[in-house]
Formats: structure tokens, C-alpha cells, sequence
């Protein structure tokens, strides 16, 4: 007997199956903005101040919040047992979240290293190690991406995060040809995101594009672009982004140009450039004056050398380190009291004060630009005054005194002159605007005063300029035009005084011109200002004040008074013989015996 299977039911329940995934719903379609998610998490959790360490414990509680909640833990207290993401379990978008936090806790545990691989060389190894697993991480999170529950954008994002992760590897691995690669597969991503968004949306996505290309420059100036350094440069002072954080080092390493800056030459001294960070300053100082000349106005320069001034400071500690952790003169110049490092010191010094003398002056420049404009009845929104410049000008001295006392120059005569004629031209700027201010507060007097003492600077200045030409035609030029100036405020300031009634001297001290006001008052009477007139209606009044009464009480001699203090030591002479002379009447004993008794108080005592 046969038994023949029946398959009816089995083709019955099959298209039941077709029947019911026929009319299943679709499955829902993810929308993950990688960029977006990453960037706010960073700002929100330590990266808006550089702390990595502050920003990976938030990836590693985010992590453990979603396992949990996602029912995706890897075991228990006691055992571990590793559970990933797979796409069968894409039920919800945030199963997406555990592989880019994982990443980008990898990413910012290497970031922590980096910035304690300065003193920790050997950490170094350590950041290599987080960067590979950061970029295993972002491959099953691209895996993850191109499944088909996630959008197109979705996946254009993971391709972007993976490439800008590999190309981190790559670049502190100083692979420069696939970091420049996959950096730029990131930028390209990027930029076509950005055109394919909103206008809202696209300020996060070009900002990024700007993060990569400095990174993009170095790797090309390293590969052979050399045209790649002057870019760079210019860049380092809006260059925000991690790949560039020891951009100085990187190139002292890469640009092989150090030997070149082994020794510099400095007022006659051939000093050693021992320590890298120091090298590394001096390199990019030498290309600032091509980046200021790029640069787009007053305001960029400004930034550059606030910059530059920065990177002199952690130079001029370095050679203070130096010197404290060797303070032998073993390293003293041939015929110098000043060590090697102590003269680099000196030199550094030197960049750092006149790099601040370009920036005040610079300032200055935006200042009176500014001012101006108030004064032509524009820039009504600018508070300029001319006691903003004076303080300007105020610290440009101040630089320029510390420039005269730097050490291994006080013998150096042409130094010392060219200093001193530029102090006075500096002086003379100084002394205009505080003349400026004071004929703002209608004190024309002390103004023009300032003003004749300008003008004096000014010429001083002049005249040892063209003696040695110590001072730049464009400094030249700003001294003449400010003898100029000058002599026009002068004459205005001398009319506003006499319109105002000031008595004003003229320059030799003679004589004074006085100006006539109507309504004058003044405390002093009359007979002590009989030769000026002044129409001063209180002469008319009933109180006129013509002369003091009562007059003042002044001191005369008075009349002497004696006293006779040696009487009592006096001896007198004899009288016997003139008392024996009268001896013959009663009366006799009443003469002088009587009256040196009278006087003293004698014979009082007899009877009446």
C-alpha cells in the first residue's frame, strides 16, 4: 500500500504566508544624522573646552543606557559574554547608537592621550591602539548603515564618519597619501550633504568641511605640495580642529628644514636653537609676513599675531625651562657675559615686544579709522575717544622701554639710537591725542601746551631720523602729517580761548592776549585788576566789588618790652661814708638808709 503524501495543506499554508507578507506593513526606514548627533553631544559634554575624559564617560554611561534598554547586555556582573549589533535586531534606530558611541569613545580616549603623550612619550602607542579600534567601530556602524532600514542620507554619513576616522589613523600614523584620501572622501561627502539640505541644516556640514582642510593642506604639503605651507600658515589661527593640535611639532618633523634654523644670527651673535618647540616658533614667524599680507583686513592680521604672540610665549617658557635645568656657562658665546641660551632668550624676547608693537599698532590704525568717522558724523554706533589711542600709544612706550633694557643690547649705540628716535616719535603721538582730550574738556590752555610739546617731539624725531634714518618712510610719512595736524589744532585751540575769555601766553612768555567775554564775573575787586577790562555788570549793582572792606588784618612789628633779670645780682656800693657825713640831724637817717629800708620791707614794724 502507498501512502501518498498530501501536500495541500503544505500549499495551503504557504500562501496563507504569502497571503499575510503580502499585506504585512513595511518596515519603517531610519533617518540617523550621524554629524548632528556626534557634534551636540560633544559640545554638551566637555569638547567645548577640550576635555576628552569628561566627554568619554558620557559615551560610556550613553553605551550602558541603551544595552540596557535595548535588551542588548553583555552579560552579567559575574560573566561577560560579547552580544554586538546585529541588522536583524534594527527594530529601532537607536540600536545604531551603540557602535558610533563605542567609536566615538575610542576616538576621544585617543584625543585624551594625545594631549598627555606631550610629557608621556610612551602613550603614544596607547592613542595608535584606541584609533584602530575606533575605526572597527565605525566599519560595523557602516554595515549596520547600508542595510535597507536606513535612508540614503543615513548612509552618506556613515561613509563620511568612516572615512574621517580612517583618516585620523592615517594621520598620526603619518601615512599622509590615505589620510589625505579618506579626509577628502569625508570633505566631498560632506560638501554634497550640505547642497542636498536645507538651508538650515547646511551651517553644521560647511563648518565641518572647514574643520578638514587644514588637515587636507599639511597632508599635501607633506606629500610634495610646497605651496601647501603658506596655506597652512594662514590657517593655524582658525584651525579648531584636533587633527592640528601639535600642528607645530608635526611640522618640525616633517619639514626637515630645523638643520636651516640650528643657528641664528642676532646683533652679531651666532646663537643655537637647541630646543624643537622653539624651531618650530621661528619657522612659522619667519612665514607670518606673507600670511599678513594675505590676510583680508586689520581684524585677521589682529588674530594672527595674537596667534603668533601665544606660540612666543610657550617658546620664550621653554628656554626659562632650559635655563633652570641648566644653569652651567658651559654654553657662553666667545666673547659674551651671556650664554647661548640666554642671548635666545633676548631673542625671543625681542619677537614677542615688536610683534605687540604691530598689533597696538594696528589697533591704532582701526581706532583712528573710527574715530574719523565719529568726527565726519558717521560710525555713531563706534565710542571711540582719544583716550582709547593714548593708551594704545601709552603701551607701545612701555614696549619700547623694555626693548632698550633687553639683555646683551644696552653697549649696542646704533640699537639704542634707533630705539630712542622711534620713543620720541611714539611720544609725540602720545602727547596729540592727550591734547586732543584735553581740548575735549575745553582745558585749551594744557592743550595747547601738549600740543607745542608734540610738535617738539616731532621734530626731534625728524631730524635724528634723517640723520641715521632710524625710522620706516611710512612712519616718516605719519610724523609729517602729524606736524600738520598739529598746527592747525594749535591756531584752534588759541581761538576757542580767546573767544572764551582765557588769558593764553604766546610762546615766548612776554606777552598775554586776553579775549573779552559780556558776562563776566569774577571774585577778585576791582583795584586789584585795573588793567584788564572786563565788562562786569556787579560794578553797577548795589554791591559793587570795587575794594575790600574790611581790609585784610597783616602783621606789623610791635613795640619791645625789657626785662631786668640781672638786678638781683648787682652789688651795690658803699654808703658808710655818706651816712657818717649826715650822722648830725635826725633827718640824715632818713635818706637813702631810709629808703633802702622802705624798699625792702625794713623798720616797717615800728610804733605808731
Amino acid at each position: 500500500m502507498v501512502v501518498q503524501e498530501d501536500t495541500s495543506v503544505e500549499i495551503k499554508i504557504e500562501n496563507h504566508e504569502e497571503f499575510v507578507d503580502s499585506h504585512a506593513e513595511p518596515e519603517p526606514v531610519f533617518t540617523v544624522e550621524i554629524l548632528k548627533i556626534i557634534k551636540d553631544a560633544q559640545q554638551q559634554h566637555g569638547l567645548r573646552h577640550s576635555d576628552y575624559q569628561r566627554y568619554r564617560g558620557y559615551c560610556s554611561r550613553r553605551i550602558r543606557r541603551l544595552r540596557k534598554v535595548l535588551h542588548v547586555t553583555q552579560g552579567d556582573k559575574r560573566h561577560f559574554k560579547r552580544k554586538d549589533v546585529t541588522e536583524a535586531m534594527l527594530k529601532d534606530e537607536r540600536y545604531l547608537y551603540i557602535p558610533l558611541m563605542m567609536a566615538e569613545r575610542a576616538w576621544s580616549y585617543a584625543m585624551q592621550l594625545r594631549q598627555e603623550a606631550n610629557t608621556e612619550p610612551r602613550k603614544k602607542f596607547h592613542l595608535i591602539s584606541r584609533l584602530r579600534k575606533a575605526t572597527t567601530y565605525s566599519l560595523q556602524l557602516q554595515t549596520l548603515c547600508e542595510s535597507n532600514k536606513c535612508d540614503a542620507r543615513t548612509k552618506l554619513e556613515a561613509q563620511a564618519y568612516v572615512a574621517w576616522i580612517h583618516g585620523s589613523l592615517h594621520f598620526e600614523l603619518q601615512l599622509w597619501k590615505p589620510a589625505m584620501e579618506n579626509l577628502k572622501k569625508a570633505q566631498m561627502v560632506y560638501e554634497k550633504l550640505a547642497l542636498a539640505l536645507p538651508e538650515g541644516e547646511q551651517l553644521l556640514y560647511r563648518s565641518r568641511v572647514e574643520e578638514l582642510s587644514p588637515s587636507l593642506r599639511f597632508c599635501a604639503y607633506n606629500i610634495g605640495d610646497e605651496s601647501a605651507i603658506d596655506d597652512l600658515l594662514q590657517m593655524r589661527s582658525h584651525a579648531q580642529g584636533d587633527l592640528l593640535a601639535n600642528l607645530d611639532a608635526l611640522m618640525v618633523q616633517t619639514q626637515r628644514r630645523s638643520e636651516v634654523l640650528c643657528d641664528i644670527e642676532w646683533h652679531g651673535h651666532i646663537v643655537p636653537v637647541r630646543p624643537e618647540p622653539v624651531r618650530g616658533f621661528l619657522l612659522s614667524e619667519q612665514q607670518l609676513d606673507t600670511s599678513l599680507g594675505r590676510a583680508a583686513d586689520n581684524a585677521a592680521k589682529i588674530t594672527l599675531l595674537e596667534t603668533l604672540l601665544m606660540d612666543c610665549k610657550d617658546a620664550i617658557a621653554t628656554v626659562k625651562d632650559e635655563l633652570k635645568t641648566d644653569p652651567s656657562p658651559k654654553n657662553r658665546t666667545a666673547g659674551t657675559a651671556l650664554s647661548s641660551l640666554q642671548h635666545l632668550l633676548s631673542y625671543l624676547m625681542h619677537i614677542r615686544l615688536t610683534r605687540t608693537i604691530h598689533r597696538n599698532l594696528l589697533m591704532v590704525e582701526s581706532a583712528q579709522a573710527a574715530l574719523s568717522e565719529k568726527n565726519e558724523g558717521g560710525g555713531e554706533g563706534r565710542r571711540t575717544r582719544p583716550q582709547d589711542l593714548t593708551r594704545l600709544y601709552e603701551i607701545i612706550l612701555q614696549n619700547y622701554g623694555e626693548l632698550q633694557q633687553l639683555p646683551g643690547l644696552e653697549d649696542d649705540l646704533k640699537y639704542q639710537q634707533e630705539i630712542e628716535t622711534k620713543t620720541k616719535a611714539y611720544r609725540a603721538f602720545r602727547c596729540f591725542y592727550i591734547a586732543q582730550s584735553l581740548v575735549g574738556l575745553r582745558r585749551w590752555r594744557e592743550g595747547m601746551a601738549l600740543y607745542q610739546r608734540a610738535e617738539q617731539y616731532v621734530r626731534e624725531a625728524l631730524e635724528a631720523s634723517n640723520a641715521s634714518q632710524a625710522l620706516d618712510s611710512k612712519l616718516h610719512t605719519q610724523l609729517q602729517t602729524l606736524s600738520h595736524d598739529i598746527e592747525g589744532q594749535v591756531f584752534s585751540a588759541h581761538a576757542h580761548s580767546v573767544l572764551e575769555g582765557e588769558g593764553v601766553q604766546d610762546e615766548e612768555g612776554g606777552s598775554i592776549q586776553v579775549g573779552t567775554k559780556t558776562n563776566y564775573k569774577s571774585k577778585k575787586p576791582l583795584y586789584e585788576r585795573l588793567g584788564e577790562y572786563r565788562e562786569d555788570s556787579t560794578l553797577v549793582s548795589r554791591t559793587p566789588n570795587v575794594y575790600k572792606l574790611p581790609p585784610e588784618m597783616r602783621p606789623i612789628p610791635c613795640k619791645p618790652l625789657f626785662f631786668d633779670l640781672a638786678f638781683n645780682f648787682v652789688e651795690f656800693p658803699s654808703l658808710e661814708d655818706k651816712i657818717e657825713a649826715a650822722a648830725g640831724g635826725k633827718k640824715g637817717g632818713a635818706g637813702l638808709t631810709g629808703f633802702v629800708k622802705g624798699l625792702w620791707g625794713w623798720g616797717g614794724s615800728g610804733k605808731k
